[in-house]
């Protein structure tokens, strides 16, 4: 059976998480169906916390691999639903 998994990310502060969330993310491109980030911003400064929406493909497998990468950094909190399609 194929599910879908949304996740979503809250990097808690993007000047020293923001590196190596991107390098997950990237690494695991070809599973990433959908994404959207965002931070808040005024015009003097830029929020250091951001949220990353993302919309997952791809094997249940590699999945849960780049699930289990993300929560094994620091500083950022990982939240997930998934839909058996």
């Amino acid at each position: 059976m194929e599910k879908l998994r949304i996740t979503g990310i809250l990097i808690k502060d993007r000047i020293k998480e923001a590196g190596r969330t991107q390098k997950v993310l990237s690494e695991y491109g070809h599973i990433i169906r959908s994404r959207m980030g965002y931070h808040e911003v005024s015009e003097e400064i830029c929020s250091r916390v951001g949220t990353i929406v993302l919309t997952l493909g791809g094997k249940i497998e590699e999945q849960d691999k780049m699930m289990q990468e993300l929560q094994n950094i620091g500083g950022i909190e990982v939240k997930e639903m998934v839909f058996e399609l």
